[in-house]
């Protein structure tokens, strides 16, 4: 591959509303997007981390560093053939797995429109449609996420996910089961917000029919949920435990779970991404694409990998006009039919960055070259 230039921008776009966890509140997308310069074509990227370390360890500003000092010379410094080298490359840095991914997804769309074929294509993707759900945060009332429920319901989304904590939980799973019916393909979010001692609250959601209660406890943890697990008929998911391959394997070992979520940006990469995919199909696990609230760059990418066979479960993937007033990629991502996104089967991600977008929302800008 010939990489002639990399730019590194700081973006904050406004979201259309404030969205909870039970880690904290947001009204503002402060992201970085990695944009990788070759044989006249530009493969993008864009880091789903965090101002915050509270989902995990990295920041916007970590990423940007690890950037700009190791990964970006890194990679200029020794030419890769495909992008599957790029995780090789980066394997001897430890961790900083969102900084990592968002420059691999960047060569990966290079590569991709290099050799004129989709994204989804190359990564082994079959479908042209996906089922996406929708994730719903933590508001000041039940009745406040039960309207929200019901407006996701008319719009024909797949999965509707709620995000729960401690004093917020079986009082919604059970108000929405109550005014929604037990049809609803219903999951819950804990985001790592309990503990073994919590167990009763997990054993009343269990009677609830949920498709899977998502991280209930510790982000670090495959010891405690296996005890969980066995003594839920709900199937764990975890997401912020997983963060290799070689995690989901000892996982699916142990029986921590019986889902498992793949967020890119989290384990290091749409190469690892794949990995943890092909390792759960052939343990008949299925795995689902959760969302960071991620721009059309972000989006695009979770588009591609969810066209994977063993994607059976609606992502998290929802229409950008949910979250943003104006988006940086053209066509908008949005919904082709009631809970489906297209898959694009032009070159790379499929969809075109504007510039004139991404100009009014970045806050600072760098370049590199060999």
């Amino acid at each position: 591959m010939n990489i002639e230039r990399v730019e590194l921008q700081h973006l904050q776009m406004p979201l259309k509303f404030r969205f909870e966890t039970s880690f904290g509140s947001t009204t503002l997308k402060d992201f970085l997007l990695v944009s990788v310069y070759g044989d006249g074509e530009v493969g993008y990227g864009e880091s789903v981390a965090m101002p915050d370390p509270f989902y995990n360890e990295e920041t916007t500003e970590t990423v940007w560093y690890m950037l700009e000092k190791f990964l970006i010379p890194r990679l200029l410094a020794n030419p890769v053939e495909t992008p599957e080298e790029v995780a090789r490359l980066f394997a001897p840095i430890r961790r900083n797995n969102m900084a990592k991914s968002a420059l691999e997804g960047a060569v990966w769309d290079l590569s991709c429109k290099q050799k004129g074929i989709s994204l989804a294509k190359a990564l082994g993707g079959s479908r042209s449609v996906i089922d996406v759900g929708i994730s719903i945060g933590i508001e000041p009332t039940v009745e406040e996420v039960l309207e929200k429920v019901g407006q996701y319901l008319d719009e024909g989304y797949k999965k509707i996910k709620v995000k729960i904590k401690p004093g917020f939980d079986v009082q919604l799973i059970r108000g929405i089961r109550e005014r929604f019916g037990d049809q609803v393909p219903l999951m819950a979010d804990a985001n790592s917000a309990y503990t073994l001692d919590q167990i009763d609250i997990m054993k009343e959601l269990d009677q609830y029919g949920l498709i899977m209660i998502e991280q209930p406890l510790a982000h670090d943890d495959i010891i405690d949920h296996a005890q969980l697990q066995a003594v839920l008929s709900t199937p764990i998911c975890l997401d912020e435990s997983i963060h290799t391959a070689e995690d989901a394997r000892k996982a699916i070992e142990l029986k921590s779970c019986g889902i498992i979520n793949i967020k890119i940006g989290r384990v290091g990469g749409l190469t690892e991404a794949k990995r943890i995919h092909d390792l759960c199909q052939a343990q008949n696990i299925p795995v689902w694409c959760g969302g960071m609230v991620e721009s059309g760059v972000g989006r695009a990418h979770n588009v591609a990998i969810t066209s994977l066979q063993n994607f059976t479960i609606p992502g998290d993937t929802a229409a950008a006009s949910r979250y943003w007033d104006e988006d940086i990629v053209e066509p908008g991502i949005e919904l082709i039919a009631p809970g489906q996104l297209a898959v694009p089967d032009g070159p790379g991600i499929g969809y075109k960055v504007n510039q004139q977008a991404v100009g009014k929302y970045v806050l600072r800008s760098a370049n590199f070259r060999p």
